[in-house]
């Protein structure tokens, strides 16, 4: 249970590796940082979830990808500036005896999320 993530590279067609990322609890316009990561070779935390059942409350969450960072240092040439920079999504959890995965497909030019399983 809990929350995880997974950012899949449609691009390349793998796992987006080093990709950094950082998980906010928000309230309004205000945002906490909870923690910062860098995502392993399958796409994921490398600590495993990002909040386990314990720690996740209801309320609203953000997650914020660097896609920029993580296209410049794949040495993808793109004109400046960049079309994405940073992606952030925005979610809530209504539930806490649930599972809450957020999953990201990202080129440089488009995204798409979902609440996965």
């Amino acid at each position: 249970m809990g929350l995880s993530t997974h950012v899949l590279d449609t691009m390349h067609g793998c796992p987006a590796a080093g990709m950094a990322v950082a998980l906010y609890a928000t309230q309004g316009e205000q945002a906490t940082l909870i923690k910062r990561f860098t995502l392993n070779a399958d796409g994921r935390n490398p600590d495993g979830p990002l909040l386990d059942n314990a720690s996740l409350k209801v309320g609203t969450y953000r997650l914020v990808f660097d896609v920029k960072g993580y296209f410049d240092a794949r040495g993808v040439d793109l004109p400046q500036p960049r079309f994405l920079d940073r992606v952030a999504l925005d979610f809530g959890v209504a539930r806490v005896d649930q599972h809450y995965h957020v999953p990201l497909l990202v080129s440089p030019w488009a995204y798409s999320t979902y609440r996965g399983s």
